[in-house]
């Protein structure tokens, strides 16, 4: 509706005080063109909003003005009283702050959506952590957080996944929390870096300030570097037979995902075995789960694999085989 996208357009300038029109188009979802109109419109309605030309310019609203239209829709109170966030916030030692904040909100509410809110909150939660227990974040992620949020470098020791030990200056731009891991985006030298908090050995605010590159937007790095983060994992493809009886465990495995190769794979054999390619990323970690799968998966390829998992899988019976011997020597 556009009386929605009015109201969005004037809170965004209400919150930047200057936006560029092709940015308020993509985050609306419509034309620049269809930008420029609701600018008019909202002029001829007496809010000080205008554009200015050339660099630096783009959607304007004066200075001081700001509007009290606070109005909620269902879902967008539905939206902000999920639960689920606290955990992360907790990390950040803000958790009793999101909690007073969403207290006076739910008092500010009208009955009708506090009612909405209670519904949302019992019905819908947000478990951002994986299966597996998270990761602790270590007792420098405060140190960190105060130096983005002020601006300030840090002095870090930093322990890189190779164990290598190092000292840098980091410029911090921002936190990201990933499936309930920190991570530090920041600069050092002047070149772009993630850093895994869990890593960090020491951690002091220095003085100097920090230099945060013109129109850096976090959200926007973050997904551009995580994008070239997966391409860059290495690859191991495995041709594998899987036995009928066994297919049905594959998502157990292997995650759901599977259930794509399973549809694209060719009919199962006159023994009812399918072959599929499975990706690994290293030998190591291919050969561990060709193992783990006993004899319900035939390695077909490729031969450096087959003849590894038979190399191992024959050390592992000579192990016990000669613990049996010295057992029934003992007895």
């Amino acid at each position: 509706m556009r009386a929605d996208r009015l109201l969005s357009l004037l809170m965004l300038l209400q919150i930047r005080g200057r936006l560029p029109a092709h940015e308020l188009a993509k985050r609306l979802e419509v034309s620049e063109r269809t930008i420029y109109r609701d600018i008019e419109a909202l002029s001829a309605a007496g809010v000080p909003v205008y554009t200015e030309s050339g660099p630096g310019g783009g959607c304007v609203l004066a200075e001081g003005y700001r509007t009290n239209l606070t109005g909620l829709t269902e879902a967008e109170v539905r939206t902000l009283f999920m639960s689920g966030a606290s955990g992360l916030l907790a990390d950040l030692e803000l958790g009793q702050a999101l909690e007073a904040a969403l207290l006076k909100l739910l008092a500010a509410l009208p009955s009708a959506h506090r009612q909405d809110a209670e519904r949302s909150r019992q019905r819908i939660y947000l478990d951002v952590v994986g299966w597996h227990p998270p990761e602790e974040a270590g007792p420098y992620l405060h140190t960190l957080q105060e130096a983005v949020w002020h601006d300030r470098q840090l002095l870090l020791t930093y322990r890189k996944a190779n164990g290598e030990i190092i000292e840098r200056v980091v410029d911090p731009l921002g936190l990201v929390a990933k499936a309930g891991i920190w991570y530090l985006v920041g600069a050092m030298k002047g070149e772009m870096r993630v850093l895994r908090i869990s890593r960090v050995q020491a951690a002091t605010i220095t003085e100097e300030p920090c230099q945060r590159p013109e129109g850096f937007d976090l959200a926007i790095y973050w997904a551009e570097w995580s994008s070239q983060f997966r391409a860059s994992w290495p690859q191991y493809p495995v041709t594998v037979r899987v036995a009928p009886e066994f297919v049905p465990i594959l998502p157990q495995v292997l995650g759901e995902g599977i259930h794509t190769l399973l549809q694209q794979a060719d009919p199962p054999d006159a023994a009812g075995w399918i072959t599929l390619t499975l990706t690994f990323e290293t030998f190591e970690g291919a050969r561990t789960s060709m193992l783990g799968f006993g004899t319900n998966v035939e390695v077909l390829e490729p031969q450096e694999l087959r003849e590894g998992v038979a190399e191992f899988a024959a050390r592992i019976v000579a192990f016990y085989a000669e613990r049996a011997q010295r057992v029934a020597f003992k007895c």
